[in-house]
């Protein structure tokens, strides 16, 4: 069975190179494409004023690496600021560009789900009223979080680090989707993102049959997403690395005949 990894392309191809290491056939078939924010001011404003920031909540990895690449030369992660992860990639992506370890706040290692909700859990126990708070994301996404933090007294800001569109597949990558479609018990779609299968639903023809495929999701909104298109099969994973690896290799021996 092939894995096709629907992450990004710089997040994609890492997971490529691990499971090949392991002996499966995964390709990456990037359904979200990450580009430039609309307002890198905006971005080079929030930097001149992390200082004063208590704490800066980044929503993805690519949150994190868009957010780092406009940092000013000389400029270090203050001491008194907490990065806010939602998850292991996250916070990997946080280390690698130098945010201490002890700064980094993330969810409980056991969690049910690495998200807004699992991060909050954290959070709540802390004052935040009149702190200031910065939130760095995408283009769009869930409010929820930065709803929490103000109703407990923070004066929460967002910036855009970045804009999710749809991909334009190149002839590898449309060879990849036409392959899948024809052949739909011999693929496992991981899915990270319900963008992600959006994208997808936007690629293919009008009233593909989707009820023989077979998709591994890393949250229950992904996975109501995929059942919506038409996913015959959606097992669900918390979406640690080792929980990931297991998942696809149990998808994988189910779906054997």
């Amino acid at each position: 069975m092939r894995i096709l990894v629907t992450r990004p392309a710089a997040q994609a191809q890492g997971w490529v190179t691990r499971l090949r290491e392991r002996g499966l056939d995964a390709q990456a078939l990037p359904l979200i494409e990450i580009a430039e924010a609309r307002d890198p001011p905006s971005l080079r404003a929030a930097w001149a004023a992390i200082s004063a920031t208590r704490l800066v909540i980044f929503v993805s990895p690519n949150a994190a690496e868009r957010f780092f690449a406009l940092r000013p030369q000389a400029a270090h992660w203050p001491s008194a600021t907490l990065a806010a992860s939602p998850g292991p990639g996250t916070t990997q992506a946080l280390l690698g560009l130098n945010v201490p370890h002890e700064l980094i706040v993330e969810p409980a290692a056991d969690a049910a789900q690495f998200d807004s909700e699992s991060l909050w859990a954290r959070l709540s126990s802390s004052d935040w009223h009149d702190t200031k708070v910065l939130c760095v994301r995408g283009d769009s996404g869930r409010d929820w979080l930065v709803e929490r933090l103000r109703g407990a007294g923070a004066h929460v800001e967002s910036v855009s680090a970045y804009q999710r569109v749809a991909p334009v597949l190149d002839a590898r990558e449309r060879q990849l989707l036409d392959d899948a479609l024809s052949m739909p018990t011999r693929t496992l779609w991981w899915f990270s993102s319900s963008q992600a299968i959006d994208h997808l639903s936007a690629l293919v023809p009008p009233g593909v049959d989707w009820s023989a495929a077979r998709a591994l999701v890393t949250h229950p909104r992904i996975a109501s997403r995929a059942r919506a298109l038409g996913f015959g099969h959606v097992d669900e994973t918390r979406p640690a690395s080792d929980d990931v690896l297991k998942a696809m290799e149990r998808s994988i021996q189910s779906a054997a005949p």
